[in-house]
């Protein structure tokens, strides 16, 4: 049962048009920043490690850039998710590379979408989804309420969500054999395990090698995805192109890298996308010793 407090909230953000959203988004990105001491400090060495800017002064201009378009992020999924699809659907006022996905639906071996923390990565779901079935790997919130919403939100149209478990995994296969799409964040950092580590602009970052497993079980056709967020709340471009030079986690991580260099600012730095298990930070620091 979801709280009061969250329900009204929702309700007047499903009310409000996209340049409000992004204003308010504006604003929440800033307080998060200022109070938030540990998502500043985690966007500021993220930057810092990509070492994505020439010299001091464009840093600190990407940083003021992330900070906004991050609290923009966070608001929009949550219209995203409360939004009747019609009105979503709405604010996508391009797609660029559509004849990708014609092209891999006429071959029928399936369709594998990696859909980095770039821009806004639900709108291209919703997007997809709205026309051809979509099975999406994700991990659960931690806190229920917010857990709920995400579960309903994402759960529309033909979209069908797969825990990041075993189970899940399946729920993935099935769908692949059955020549449908699936979803994945390839940017997310996996289980203990579940990955290797592989350079991501120039720092060791942990990277799931589940992609290169699903290729090789189902030969799916691997297409990369993400909806550019265009300024003053006009919309959504979404751009889509095909996986070029393998599956390899290392592979994946330089395709990521060449789109988030596309649009540097939209890239959720504050995500903890260095973070390293124990048994792969224990293999780093034996490589470096």
């Amino acid at each position: 049962m979801l709280n009061p407090f969250y329900k009204t909230l929702l309700k007047i953000i499903a009310f409000l048009p996209l340049p409000l959203i992004h204003g308010l988004g504006f604003l929440l990105g800033w307080i998060s920043y200022l109070y938030d001491k540990k998502l500043a400090r985690r966007i500021r060495n993220n930057l810092y490690k990509s070492n994505i800017t020439v010299n001091a002064k464009a840093k600190k201009r990407l940083i003021r850039l992330t900070i906004s378009e991050t609290g923009k992020s966070i608001l929009e999924t949550l219209a995203i998710w409360t939004k009747s699809q019609r009105s979503v659907l709405k604010w996508v006022k391009f797609c660029d590379g559509w004849q990708h996905v014609e092209s891999a639906l006429a071959a029928k071996k399936g369709i594998i979408f990696l859909t980095p923390h770039l821009g806004c990565f639900e709108i291209t779901s919703r997007y997809y989804a709205a026309q051809h079935p979509l099975t999406v790997l994700y991990t659960p919130a931690k806190k229920q309420w917010l857990a709920d919403i995400m579960d309903s939100g994402r759960e529309r149209s033909k979209t069908q969500l797969a825990p990041a478990n075993l189970n899940g995994v399946r729920r993935l296969l099935k769908a692949l054999k059955s020549g449908e799409a699936v979803g994945i964040l390839p940017d997310q950092v996996p289980d203990e395990g579940d990955g290797v580590v592989a350079t991501y602009f120039g720092q060791p970052a942990y990277t799931m090698t589940l992609v290169s497993k699903l290729y090789d079980a189902t030969n799916a056709i691997v297409l990369l995805a993400y909806g550019e967020r265009l300024s003053w709340g006009r919309g959504y471009n979404i751009h889509i192109e095909p996986m070029k030079g393998g599956t390899s986690p290392q592979h994946i991580n330089d395709a990521i890298e060449q789109l988030v260099r596309k649009k540097p600012e939209q890239y959720l730095w504050s995500y903890r996308r260095f973070k390293l298990p124990d048994q792969a930070r224990q293999k780093r620091t034996k490589i470096l010793s």
